[in-house]
């Protein structure tokens, strides 16, 4: 009998991780490539991102392109809604003989999380959402606006009440902290606000990916007890739990199976462990498996296959 191989793809905000797994979500190959998400980068080199991390993880595993049954494609800003054909079109560039399966980046996380399309997702990095399917498939989606509208509680929105707060603390209606000094450090500038101004608005383009990179800088003065990064955190956690109780009551989940996802939520950190206390865990939930591994579950699960007894050593 011929060996069922699946790819999974998880093109989050930041990085595009791929693997090749067998029928029992064993792992022979994984890629890597910088951010795919199109919103972002284009999609072009979306596409030629997700191709070239496909490419790598089917050398690493051994495995012919077309000896390929399924892949599942979750990625951030081509959400299934607006951007299928797309999703599909770059997975048969890659796969031509697959199966497609056009996911979401926080899709393949709540499959991934908790083993199954069930439960509710709340996930933070670059950005934040809050996903949930219900027992009898119903989904909710909460959040995932973009910077501009939303992002509440993510690593961007962190950052971005960091300068908030120095520019404040610069006019004197905040107290200065450590946040004030070492939040312009971590961006190599000058204190004051010609520096501050000119950095942020006079800049070769958006300065996301800069002021998302605050985030660890807030959450580190947060646990030190500096009280304005304290009360970010706090106002962030707040934030993030409204975008899950929000899902929960939209799905009529009274006790729902919470799991958090990205960058923000994979470690306990004050944001991580306040966004727990909001919605009442008393630990940080482990996820079962990567979101990468969610999107090969997917793909499996679309042939029909239900792999079990897989070993924590197979996790990526």
């Amino acid at each position: 009998m011929a060996q069922t191989y699946a790819v999974g793809v998880d093109g989050g905000g930041t990085h595009l991780r791929v693997v090749v797994t067998d029928e029992q979500l064993r792992v022979l190959g994984t890629g890597l490539a910088g951010s795919g998400n199109p919103s972002l980068v284009g999609r072009d080199v979306a596409a030629e991102r997700v191709r070239a991390a496909i490419a790598q993880a089917l050398d690493e595993a051994g495995v012919a392109a077309d000896a390929v049954q399924a892949v599942a494609l979750g990625v951030a800003g081509a959400s299934v809604a607006h951007s299928a054909d797309w999703v599909r079109t770059v997975g048969r560039a890659a796969l031509p003989t697959a199966l497609v399966v056009p996911s979401a980046d926080y899709e393949v996380a709540l499959a991934g999380a908790n083993g199954r399309l069930e439960g509710v997702l709340i996930a933070a990095g670059t950005g934040s959402v809050a996903y949930g399917v219900s027992p009898a498939g119903e989904t909710a989606l909460v959040g995932g606006w973009g910077y501009l509208l939303g992002d509440e509680g993510s690593g961007y929105w962190l950052g971005l009440e960091a300068l908030r707060a120095v520019a404040q603390a610069e006019d004197g209606r905040l107290p200065r902290t450590a946040l004030s000094a070492e939040g312009l450090t971590a961006l190599g500038l000058e204190p004051g606000r010609a520096a501050l101004i000119a950095w942020l608005y006079r800049g070769p383009g958006p300065r996301n990916a800069e002021i998302a990179g605050l985030a660890p800088v807030v959450l580190r003065l947060a646990e030190q007890g500096d009280s304005v990064a304290e009360e970010i955190v706090r106002r962030g956690a707040s934030h993030l739990a409204e975008l899950g109780r929000a899902v929960a009551d939209r799905l009529a989940l009274g006790d729902p199976r919470y799991a958090l996802g990205g960058g923000l939520l994979s470690e306990p950190n004050p944001l991580s462990v306040g966004l727990c206390r909001e919605v009442g865990l008393a630990d940080l939930p482990r996820p079962r498996y990567s979101p990468v591994l969610g999107a090969a579950l997917l793909a499996l699960r679309a042939l029909g296959i239900q792999p079990g007894g897989e070993a924590d050593a197979d996790r990526e």
